[in-house]
């Protein structure tokens, strides 16, 4: 068995009226938010799917169905513990996370550095070890025509000495 995994993750979630925008378990302020069962946070989302697939444990769905009125509503950085406690019972630590958030709008420049450090922290990693962009989709597609925000997101686990 190799002592290094990687997955990648990927999520996108329909943007509507009367709901927050939560990115990397951050507020970010616009006029439209993420529809979903949850938050909708589709960085923590994909980070989560990420982490699961390095491990072939399956997808965010299986743990935290949408159909399970227990999740409506949940913040994704306690799903994101969760995770994370899962990985690591497992016996797999974080080296780094990279991703990218695809939003044609608003301009998520000045909250990258917020969501690196509250992901940060939600992991007990450092802030050096989560790389997030931003980009947009040049006006092509529901991402494009502001109808929806997605990210991607690549994780390096390694076997814990324990």
């Amino acid at each position: 068995m190799l002592n290094i995994r990687i997955g990648n993750g990927y999520d996108l979630h329909r943007l509507v009226a009367e709901r927050p925008l939560i990115l990397g378990g951050i507020e970010i302020p616009h006029h439209l938010g993420l529809l979903g069962h949850s938050d909708a946070d589709v960085l923590t989302h994909a980070i989560m799917d990420a982490m699961l697939g390095a491990l072939s444990l399956g997808d965010i769905g299986h743990y935290f169905p949408p159909t399970d009125p227990k999740w409506a509503g949940a913040n994704s950085l306690v799903l994101l513990e969760q995770v994370h406690q899962l990985i690591q019972a497992q016996g797999w630590q974080i080296n780094n996370i990279d991703s990218v958030i695809v939003a044609e709008r608003p301009k998520l420049k000045p909250y990258i550095k917020a969501m690196r450090d509250r992901l940060a922290l939600t992991l007990h990693l450092t802030s050096e070890q989560i790389g997030i962009k931003a980009t947009t989709n040049e006006k092509l597609d529901a991402v494009g025509q502001e109808a929806a925000i997605c990210a991607y997101a690549v994780i390096l686990l390694s076997k814990t000495n324990s």
